[in-house]
């Protein structure tokens, strides 16, 4: 797919059918993550798959957000291994960065996805063991969606380019 239609095409899907996604397909995914941009190229990331019964049940106690589908990446960042400088670490910005082009590979190869913020760090923190060095920062539930999966009447609401950009 061009970048334009991908980037145009990634929709929030927030109801997921049972298809599960192949192997090859999620290898794509987390390769667009892994080679993503961080900052120094440091690579403060940590990306736990989920997709058994007992690891999305976890999810679920940790959000009502997952949507029934069948694969969550839970996106983490690295404190200590993060670039930081004047009271700034980059792990969450990293992190997101790191997502974003999971995201969008997973749309360019025809991967339904959503972006979750809504989750208790805490519990994702306790159900899935993760040290305290390591920040959850999002969830990404994947999958295909289901047929009965409107889009969101948001969607295509976008502010007009000069409303967000100016020139100086």
């Amino acid at each position: 797919m061009d970048f334009e239609d991908v980037i145009k095409e990634r929709k929030s899907t927030r109801n997921f059918s049972d298809r599960k996604i192949s192997q090859e397909e999620l290898n794509k995914i987390l390769e667009a993550g892994r080679i993503a941009p961080t900052a120094k190229n440091n690579q403060p990331i940590k990306i736990y798959v989920i997709q058994s019964e007992d690891g999305l049940a976890k999810i679920d106690n940790a959000s009502p957000c997952r949507y029934g589908a069948p694969t969550v990446l839970l996106v983490c960042g690295d404190k200590e291994k993060a670039f930081f400088r004047e009271g700034h670490s980059t792990y969450e910005v990293d992190s997101c960065i790191v997502a974003t082009h999971m995201m969008l590979e997973a749309t360019n190869i025809g991967i339904d996805n959503i972006w979750v913020d809504m989750f208790d760090r805490n519990i994702a923190r306790e159900e899935f063991n993760i040290p305290e060095n390591l920040i959850p920062v999002c969830l990404l539930p994947m999958g295909y969606k289901s047929e009965i999966c409107p889009s969101s009447p948001n969607h295509m609401n976008r502010k007009n380019i000069n409303q967000i950009v100016e020139y100086k």
